[in-house]
């Protein structure tokens, strides 16, 4: 095999896939752990949502760092950082939690950007929306048997201690480690920079680039949010989808059991196979010319709509709705990121796309946050289901920018 699925990218997958499974096991466990002990939905919502609140935070900086300094350094450091972060949930209650999230949300910031960015960069253009696309499908595999294993591994701990999923958490950490620190990314030497001549290893952009501090670039690349239509349209799309992505990983391990024959671990199963096999199966649907397909991601943002809908009305109309919301939301979730990352990949400055692409990235991390944070008190004000609502009118309003065919002229990519 070559190009996206040539043995040097499946190991950079397999790497992904480890990586990710231990906050599929954490977005059930977390919870109903916080719910044992009390916890209203607003810490709950917290607590879950600092982990991507924090990813928001570092992740243009980690664009810029990583373009500066190399992908495998740093992801050689945040591979050691994750695992102790993995360790605290071991042995500590929801205090050790929250600082845990905020551990992984750092780690994750210069994960994600290092294989994304190595990935975008060491493919061609026409394989480039199968590499995203492919990353995304492993960094969501994890969601099939995570949240099976999470209820499995709590219903142990309510009877004899939480020593399955300690051991759990301190396995995932050692096997991320030893494949990590083997990992290749586009077949750079392991002490190669960016160098003088142009790229680093995980894509440095030149002299220009080199020469301004991730600082600056960040500040640089925060102005261009709102300056650049393209990245402004893209980060308003994926932030208002991940409002509701949110709201469904945090809330629906509570929600569920309101609905009669609602089971969480078989909704997020779902949800989470449709999105795997939706990325495989579909992913040469995926845009990969640069060109804005209005009709295409508008339809996937109704998509959006009618799942949030579906799952906000499942009270009253049962299982089968709460699941048919679990493979719209899967179908959305699938297609909706790989497809404005392709598209931001091309139409953004080579000189800043790091950076722009970490921004735009942690546009999706603060919505998911949001979905915790900020849902989590409406939950308490009202009730899962308006909640659940208030996210299908959010979706709504969006899609009625994704429909614009046209944004004002704005520098693109040379």
């Amino acid at each position: 095999m070559k190009g996206a699925l040539s043995w040097p990218f499946l190991r950079l997958y397999l790497l992904t896939l480890l990586y990710f499974s231990g906050n599929s096991i954490l977005n059930v466990i977390i919870p109903l752990k916080g719910e044992s002990l009390g916890a209203s939905n607003s810490t709950i919502g917290l607590i879950m949502g600092a982990y991507l609140l924090t990813t928001m935070f570092f992740r243009p900086w980690a664009g810029g760092l990583i373009q500066r300094y190399g992908a495998i350094r740093v992801l050689r450091v945040l591979l050691t950082v994750n695992g102790l972060a993995l360790l605290l949930y071991t042995f500590t209650g929801l205090e050790g939690y929250f600082f845990a999230r905020v551990l992984q949300g750092v780690c994750t910031a210069f994960f994600s950007m290092a294989l994304q960015l190595g990935v975008i960069e060491a493919l061609p253009d026409k394989d480039r929306a199968q590499g995203i696309s492919m990353y995304s499908l492993c960094s969501y595999l994890p969601g099939i048997f995570g949240p099976l294993l999470a209820i499995g591994m709590w219903q142990s701990g309510e009877t004899g201690g939480m020593g399955l999923f300690a051991v759990s958490m301190i396995a995932i950490a050692i096997l991320t480690g030893i494949v990590g620190f083997t990992a290749r990314i586009g077949g750079q030497p392991d002490d190669t920079a960016s160098g003088e001549e142009g790229r680093g290893p995980a894509g440095a952009s030149g002299r220009e680039g080199e020469r301004r501090s991730p600082a600056a670039a960040m500040l640089r690349a925060t102005i261009q949010l709102g300056s650049n239509p393209h990245l402004f349209r893209c980060g308003v799309l994926m932030l208002s989808a991940s409002v509701v992505f949110g709201a469904v990983t945090a809330f629906v391990p509570l929600y569920a059991p309101q609905i009669q024959g609602g089971n969480a671990a078989v909704y997020l199963m779902i949800q989470a196979a449709v999105v795997v096999a939706a990325r495989f199966l579909l992913r040469s649907w995926i845009p990969s010319d640069g060109k804005w397909r209005s009709s295409f991601v508008g339809g996937l943002m109704m998509l959006l709509v009618t799942a949030s809908l579906a799952v906000g009305l499942s009270p009253s109309a049962g299982a089968a709705l709460f699941y048919i919301g679990a493979v719209l939301l899967g179908i959305a979730q699938a297609l909706l990121y790989p497809t404005l990352t392709t598209y931001l990949s091309f139409v953004l400055p080579k000189a800043e796309r790091g950076v722009l692409i970490g921004l735009f990235i942690a546009t999706a991390d603060l919505g998911v946050s949001l979905g915790g944070i900020i849902m989590g008190p409406v939950s308490d004000l009202t009730s899962y289901s308006s909640m659940y609502l208030i996210c299908a009118a959010l979706a709504a309003a969006a899609a009625l920018l994704a429909l614009q065919r046209r944004v004002r002229q704005a520098s693109s990519a040379s």
